[in-house]
C-alpha cells in the first residue's frame, strides 16, 4: 500500500488522492483542525449505498492498534490500515443483509458483550469505559464492531442452521475416528485466518500476514491479533481452535503443525482460501485429561499501568509484581494486598473452567499448585499476580456424543458462513478512494 508523502503540508496530503488508481491515504499526522473536520466527510471506501469514511477507518485504527498492543506509530498504522479497511467493508456488507432481513440487536445484547470483553481481558467490572478512555479509543467504535458481530451471528444462525443436519452416522464415524486415535498426539491451536478473495490480493495479504507475525514476535498478544484481524469465525475467542489431529486440518497445516513444539508458532501458511497463522497451544493424547476442564478458584491482583505509561512508571509496578510474586503465601494474603493497593483492579474468581480464562492467564495458572502465586502476568490496564485457592483436575476420556455433534455442526456452519460473505462481496458494488 502507498503511504503518504513526506512532507508537513496538507498540500502534500492531497497529492495522494491524484493518482491514476484508488490509493487510501491515511494522513492524520498531517491534517490540521480545519483538515481534521473535513476528514470526517471524506470517503475511504463505497459500499453499495454506505460510506466508510476516513474518520471511520481511522477510529478502527486506533482500536485495532490500542487494543491489540501494537507499537502505535504512523508505520504500523499504515501498514494494517488497507486490512482494517477491508475489514470495515465486510462489516458494512453484514449490516446491510443483516437489516434486509430485519435483524435486530438489542441494547441488552450489547451490554452483555461488553462485559464478557471485559472478562475476558481480565478487567474488573466497570473498568472498560475507564481502558478506552485512558488508551483514547473511541467506544462507539468498538459497539459498531461488536453490534456487527451480534447481528452477523443471528444472521448466520437464522438462515443457515437450518441447513446443517448432523445424522447418527457422521456421529458414529467421528466417534470412531477419535478412538482409532485415542493414543494419536492432539494439538491445541490458535489461529489467524486472513482470506484471499482473488489472485490479486494474495502479495498483500502475504504482506500483512509476515507483519501480524511481527509483531506478534515483538511482544503483542496472539489472541488480540486473533480478535481484529482473523476472519475466522474463532476470533471471537482469540483464534482458538482447541483440540485437533492432524487428519482434521488442511495437509498444508498438519504438516506444519508435525515440526512445531508447544509454544510456536508458524509462518504464514497458504492454502486455497488464504493464509493462516498458527500458534501451538499444547499437546496431548484424547486419552489424557483435558487440561482446560481444570477446575479453579483464583485471586487476581492488577496493578494498574497503560502501555503509554512511562518506562520508569511501568517498570515500577512491575517491581512491586514481582516483589508481592515472591513473598505472598496465601490466599487471604493476595486478597488484602489487593484491597489495599488495588481495590478497583483486583478480584477474586470462585470456579472457573481454565478453558474460560484468557490465554496469558490459563497459562500462567495451569501449572501452578494451590496456594502458589505465579509470575508477573502482563493483562489488558496493568500487571497481573494470580494466586489459586482451589483446583478439581478433570478426568480422561473421549467427548460425548453431543459435544461431537456440537463441533460437527459448527464446523459446517463456519463453511457456510464463509461462502454467504464471499457472495455477498462478490455481488455487492465497492468503490475504494483516495
Amino acid at each position: 500500500m502507498l503511504g503518504p508523502p513526506a512532507g508537513g503540508s496538507l498540500a502534500a496530503a492531497l497529492v495522494c488522492t491524484m493518482r491514476s488508481i484508488p490509493v487510501l491515504c491515511l494522513c492524520l499526522s498531517l491534517l490540521s483542525a480545519a483538515g481534521a473536520s473535513a476528514q470526517e466527510t471524506r470517503i475511504a471506501a463505497l459500499v453499495n449505498d454506505d460510506v466508510v469514511s476516513l474518520s471511520d477507518l481511522a477510529a478502527r485504527v486506533t482500536l485495532v492498534v490500542r487494543s491489540s498492543g501494537m507499537q502505535d506509530d504512523e508505520q504500523t498504522r499504515e501498514r494494517i490500515s488497507s486490512q482494517v479497511l477491508r475489514s470495515l467493508i465486510d462489516e458494512r456488507l453484514q449490516m446491510q443483509e443483516a437489516k434486509r432481513l430485519k435483524i435486530t440487536v438489542s441494547q441488552e445484547e450489547i451490554d452483555q458483550a461488553l462485559a464478557r470483553l471485559e472478562q475476558q481481558n481480565n478487567m474488573a467490572k466497570g473498568a472498560l469505559d475507564e481502558f478506552l478512555t485512558k488508551s483514547g479509543i473511541s467506544k462507539a467504535s468498538l459497539v459498531d464492531q461488536i453490534t456487527v458481530s451480534l447481528s452477523w451471528s443471528k444472521l448466520v444462525r437464522n438462515r443457515l442452521m437450518q441447513d446443517v443436519t448432523i445424522s447418527d452416522e457422521e456421529i458414529n464415524e467421528a466417534l470412531g475416528r477419535l478412538k482409532a486415535q485415542a493414543d494419536v498426539p492432539q494439538d491445541r491451536v490458535a489461529e489467524i485466518f486472513l482470506a484471499v478473495d482473488n489472485p490479486t490480493q494474495d502479495a498483500e495479504v502475504k504482506r500483512l500476514a509476515d507483519r501480524l507475525i511481527e509483531q506478534i514476535r515483538s511482544g503483542v498478544k496472539f489472541d488480540a491479533v486473533a480478535r481484529q484481524f482473523s476472519q475466522s469465525p474463532t476470533a471471537a475467542v482469540g483464534g482458538d481452535l482447541g483440540y485437533v489431529t492432524e487428519a482434521q486440518l488442511l495437509p498444508e497445516l498438519g504438516d506444519a503443525l508435525k515440526k512445531m513444539n508447544p509454544g510456536e508458532m508458524s509462518y504464514p501458511l497458504h492454502t486455497g482460501g488464504g493464509y493462516y497463522i498458527l500458534y501451538l497451544l499444547d499437546r496431548k493424547t484424547l486419552s489424557a485429561p483435558n487440561p482446560n476442564d481444570t477446575v479453579l478458584s483464583l485471586v487476581e491482583v492488577v496493578l494498574p499501568v497503560q502501555s503509554a505509561s512511562p518506562q520508569d512508571e511501568q517498570q515500577r509496578v512491575l517491581q512491586r509484581a514481582q516483589q508481592i510474586s515472591g513473598s505472598v503465601r496465601s490466599c487471604g494474603e493476595l486478597a488484602k494486598i489487593g484491597r489495599d493497593e488495588a481495590p478497583q483492579t483486583s478480584r477474586e474468581i470462585p470456579e472457573v473452567k481454565a478453558g474460560e480464562l484468557p490465554v496469558t492467564v490459563r497459562q500462567a495458572v495451569l501449572g501452578l499448585g494451590v496456594a502458589a502465586a505465579s509470575k508477573p502476568v502482563p493483562v489488558a490496564g496493568g500487571v497481573a499476580v494470580i494466586m489459586v485457592c482451589q483446583r478439581k483436575d478433570p478426568a480422561g476420556g473421549l467427548p460425548t456424543r453431543d459435544e461431537i455433534a456440537d463441533s460437527l455442526a459448527r464446523e459446517r456452519l463456519d463453511t457456510l458462513a464463509r461462502r454467504y460473505l464471499r457472495d455477498l462481496r462478490r455481488g455487492a458494488y465497492v468503490d475504494i478512494r483516495g
